[in-house]
């Protein structure tokens, strides 16, 4: 059963692929195309497992649940309580729309190696904490499934080139999370820099959260159903607490980038986007940060780095204490932008018309959607993998400068730091045995 389903998808995926061939754009293909009506048949949908269903997880899980060419058909989490409440959601979600008006037939796992090994399973989406993004991604690819991974896609700058490069050799798709490349306004904005509307770009600004602090929190038992040492995973072994853990993990350097890394990774991204550098990076990096003075959590509280580019352009990324945005500083203008409004200087450039022959970037109106379309069609999402690399490249840099606390110097193409052996000696982690990537 298992192989001719399997069949079914892969057919469907070449019809597919066959209808979008040439096209210039994602789109969806209807079922009255591909000879169906209404809702696929279950042998004509992609089967995806979720792995990581805590919050990110949660909502990326409900999203796909309502792409009508997906069918979710397993969870996994190291924490048993995630994975029942998301084994509860997929199955109520299908049995409020199955015509019996019931369903079971969700496979729950703690181990994500069990999701892969199976062989009727299409896709995977990876909502882990950061330091466990590039482990399973590389997991995944080699196991034939494609990928839809939460950013930042990795946590160093090595993963992210070893894993770049194993999806493109084994054909893979992977869609990072960068959902803002799928929102109009931050789509415009980039339009509106890449076409010279606002003259020669000479700054962006880009602002972030400010870190948190916390205390020293002693030892604590693990709670039932939490599977701690595979939590850590390749990450080094440190006593259990609460505070170590779930969300929590942002604000740690064993197992993230702090807020640089997290809110970074889409803002930063914006601003390659609209540069056109996001197959690229700077070549100078400095800044200036406040650390904690004790405690579990030890990224910085309050920073300021600053990027340098070959085009001459600037890139300052601060932390503020509610500002979220990106801000492009043209000789002729301003455009600012953020997930709740676009501002520009002139205010008229809000309502730019392109014309033939002007740049326009990758349109995408729905970012899970966006990731089936080209898995369909065997072609690269809005956030390929390459991309999210060097998204999460910047950020890396940024927090290794901080860390040597001084100047450095960066070839993006060879993706070293210029003579600098010390600073190389950061683009890669140690894992913890028997982990790899």
């Amino acid at each position: 059963m298992a192989r001719e389903r399997r069949i079914g998808r892969r057919e469907f995926m070449k019809q597919g692929a066959a209808l979008v061939a040439g096209a210039a754009f994602p789109l969806v293909i209807p079922s009255a195309a591909l000879g169906l009506s209404g809702r696929p048949s279950p042998s004509n949908r992609l089967t995806m497992g979720v792995i990581g269903t805590g919050g990110m997880g949660l909502g990326d899980m409900r999203s796909f649940l309502w792409h009508d060419r997906v069918q979710v058909v397993a969870v996994c989490d190291v924490d048993r309580p995630h994975r029942e409440e998301a084994k509860g959601v997929v199955e109520k979600h299908y049995a409020d729309h199955a015509p019996s008006g019931g369903f079971k037939g969700v496979d729950a796992y703690g181990d994500f190696r069990e999701v892969l090994a199976r062989e009727d399973l299409d896709l995977v989406c990876i909502a882990t904490p950061d330091h466990w993004h590039a482990p399973i991604a590389a997991a995944a690819a080699r196991a034939g499934k494609d990928i839809y991974c939460e950013k930042p896609l990795t946590r160093t700058v090595a993963e992210g080139r070893a894993l770049s490069d194993l999806v493109r050799r084994t054909g893979r798709v992977l869609q990072v999370g960068s959902q803002q490349r799928s929102d109009r306004r931050f789509r415009l904005a980039c339009e509106l820099v890449r076409n010279g509307r606002i003259g020669t770009l000479q700054t962006v600004r880009v602002t972030l959260p400010a870190g948190a602090t916390t205390g020293l929190h002693p030892a604590e038992p693990v709670p039932e159903g939490f599977d701690y040492d595979r939590w850590l995973g390749p990450a080094p072994w440190g006593p259990y607490t609460k505070e170590r853990c779930h969300y929590n993990w942002r604000h740690q350097w064993d197992y993230a980038g702090g807020e640089l890394a997290d809110w970074g990774a889409h803002h930063l991204d914006i601003a390659h986007w609209a540069m056109g550098l996001d197959r690229s990076g700077p070549v100078e990096i400095g800044g200036t940060a406040e650390w904690p003075k004790e405690g579990l959590w030890d990224m910085p509280v309050h920073f300021e780095v600053t990027y340098r580019y070959a085009n001459g352009v600037t890139v300052i990324a601060t932390d503020h204490r509610s500002d979220r945005s990106v801000t492009f500083e043209g000789t002729a203008g301003t455009v600012a932008v953020s997930r709740e409004f676009i501002r520009t200087t002139p205010e008229s450039l809000a309502k730019t018309r392109f014309g033939p022959g002007e740049v326009r970037l990758y349109e995408s109106t729905w970012h899970h959607g966006n990731f089936i379309d080209a898995v369909i069609g065997r072609r690269d999402p809005v956030a390929p993998a390459e991309v999210g690399h060097r998204s999460a490249s910047v950020c890396h840099l940024g927090n290794i400068a901080l860390r040597l606390g001084r100047k450095l110097r960066w070839d993006p193409a060879r993706e070293r730091f210029v003579n600098d052996p010390a600073a190389d000696r950061w683009l890669a982690r140690a894992y913890r045995a028997p982990w790899r990537i």
